[in-house]
């Protein structure tokens, strides 16, 4: 059999987006941050703005799921940045910053707006924007989901 992986559409994508990860996180290297990922930001904010949120909450809050935010909030956890407490049922437990995120909430808020106004002018750049590239693609995913794409090859 060939590697089917030699070829990939996808991974191109997918190597953009964890080089802009890295140069992110590379601004937290710069400024003596340890333990912190760029993908927990929105997470910490939203816990700075909102206040103590259950998992549940979070998770509604940024759109995600509740298993991936539970994961996400054990590995903010043991990086120091968050701790849970009993919720008001068994089930459920409260997020909350810890005084090390407290002291890094102004960076982060100041390193998202950086790096939005870093994506606009980026995209000021190209010939036919990022964000348009995605409006386009959930269009068309309307239209048929990539499930939809998917299990059709597979027949």
């Amino acid at each position: 059999m060939e590697d089917p992986t030699e070829q990939s559409l996808w991974r191109p994508l997918h190597d953009l987006l964890a080089r802009l990860d890295a140069e992110i996180g590379q601004i937290y290297t710069d400024r003596d941050v340890k333990g912190l990922k760029p993908t927990w930001v929105r997470e910490l904010l939203q816990l700075h703005l909102k206040g103590p949120m259950t998992i549940t909450e979070l998770a509604d809050a940024i759109g995600r799921t509740h298993s991936a935010l539970s994961q996400k909030v054990a590995a903010m956890r043991a990086a120091g940045l968050v701790r849970t407490v009993p919720g008001a049922d068994a089930r459920s437990k409260q997020v909350t910053l810890t005084a090390k995120s407290k002291k890094l909430v102004e960076l982060l808020a100041a390193e998202w707006r950086a790096t939005e106004a870093a994506i606009a002018e980026l995209e000021a750049e190209l010939p036919y924007p990022m964000s348009q590239v995605v409006r386009d693609v959930e269009e068309a995913l309307a239209r048929k989901s990539f499930h939809d794409r998917i299990a059709e090859k597979l027949q």
